[in-house]
């Protein structure tokens, strides 16, 4: 059931992405050197420790790319090492439930 739970506040989180069209507060560069403003409405605490999570498992440098609050988790998006591989975060309250890497390592 509570498997039921997360992919329901995934599909619930990814509906409210797809109505977006506005981002807030920092600004992050791209790949092609023009700048764009980055989501940051998690708390710093969700980010520290969603950053402290994937640094520990990639053993790499880490960066917040976006983070999004919800009150089911928070989705912290961190980028790893100088490409800034993308990985994802949950958290809630500093408490990581999960880190996994985005990229297609079947393609690879």
């Amino acid at each position: 059931m509570h498997a039921l739970q997360r992919v329901a506040a995934l599909a619930a989180l990814a509906a409210g992405l797809a109505g977006c069209n506005q981002t807030t507060q920092s600004e992050s560069t791209s790949m092609s050197g023009s700048t764009a403003a980055a989501m940051r409405t998690g708390s710093p605490q969700d980010e520290q420790a969603c950053l402290a999570a994937v640094a520990q498992q990639t053993n790499n440098t880490v960066t917040v790319l976006s983070s999004e609050f919800s009150e089911a988790n928070t989705l912290v998006m961190v980028g790893v090492g100088p490409n800034r591989a993308p990985w994802r975060c949950l958290v809630s309250r500093g408490i990581v439930s999960e880190v996994m890497s985005m990229v297609n390592e079947g393609a690879l």
